[in-house]
């Protein structure tokens, strides 16, 4: 069956780092706009960062620009995120989403089709 699945996330202090991964089964990431987005408990599902299909453009959220990074890894049909500087409010469930049209700058979520189960992020202070 085909899906997205995410893994690397964890328990880390403040300033501290982790890679997360996107692993695309029963498709091809490359033909997808990828994103990422992040749910904290009480809080809005929230855009993190996307990748474009075509040309590679990367948008960030305000809130994380400088610190994460984005990137795919077209040969291992994987997506990752590399976050950096971490602090306590990065804290929450991280997903990988996929859409063929979908919006890379995250503000029209419902363009993504299809995504994961999570993986939960803790940043502790």
């Amino acid at each position: 069956q085909a899906g997205l699945q995410e893994s690397g996330g964890g328990l880390v202090q403040a300033g501290g780092s982790l890679r997360l991964s996107c692993i695309g089964s029963g498709r091809t990431l490359s033909v997808y706009t990828v994103g990422w987005f992040r749910q904290a408990p009480g809080k809005e599902h929230e855009f993190v960062a996307a990748t474009d299909k075509s040309d590679g453009r990367t948008h960030y959220a305000d809130s994380v620009k400088g610190r994460f990074t984005i990137s795919r890894d077209n040969a291992k049909n994987a997506v990752y995120l590399q976050m950096n500087s971490l602090k306590p409010e990065d804290t929450a469930v991280y997903f990988c989403k996929a859409g063929l049209r979908a919006d890379v700058t995250g503000k029209a979520s419902h363009t993504y089709d299809w995504w994961g189960v999570g993986t939960r992020v803790t940043v502790s202070s």
